[in-house]
């Protein structure tokens, strides 16, 4: 029997970079909850459409839903992430639970795709209308229960349909080479 691997992407860190900025100079102060909700509806609305998610971060089924790991430590401002980015600071910052522009400059979008922003601007969308209690509810769906508090499985956020299982197969051998 073949044990088939894990679906597990390389981390786009450029990616989640201009997602918080542009994320943040579109509501600000905004709240982290909406923020951390809007990286998860988005890469899975990329996962099942188009067969890639945007950031390829860890997910951790946490209470209040998914956190995409990576891209927490960025909005706390984790110094090994500035390192990696090559930056001397993030253009936000996080006070409370709020993000807000410590810059007057303008995000740099160029590492997302149109398929990326037009994904971001939904999940954005989706994620400001609704409530706290309301963004906790729509990510508890089975991927979030399979966690069991744990990490987030990328073939658990797929769709139920026919060629799923292949999609899993394909996605198992391929994502760690993909470039998002």
């Amino acid at each position: 029997m073949t044990t088939r691997r894990v679906i597990r992407f390389k981390f786009a860190a450029d990616k989640a970079l201009a997602a918080i900025h542009w994320m943040v100079c579109q509501s600000q102060p905004l709240d982290l909850h909406t923020m951390l909700k809007t990286c998860y509806f988005a890469d899975k609305a990329l996962l099942n459409s188009e067969g890639r998610p945007i950031f390829g971060a860890t997910y951790r089924a946490m209470k209040f839903g998914p956190v995409p790991l990576e891209i927490y430590e960025m909005a706390k401002g984790e110094p090994l992430w500035l390192a990696e980015l090559g930056l001397p600071q993030f253009p936000w910052q996080l006070k409370g639970y709020r993000l807000s522009l410590d810059s007057n400059c303008q995000p740099d979008t160029g590492a997302l795709s149109e398929q990326d922003l037009a994904a971001l601007e939904d999940a954005l969308a989706y994620a400001k209308s609704l409530s706290f209690n309301g963004r906790t509810a729509a990510t508890h769906g089975a991927d979030w229960q399979a966690a069991d508090l744990g990490v987030m499985r990328y073939e658990d956020m797929l769709d139920e349909t026919p060629g799923r299982a292949g999609q899993i197969a394909e996605l198992s051998e391929m994502a760690p080479f993909m470039r998002l």
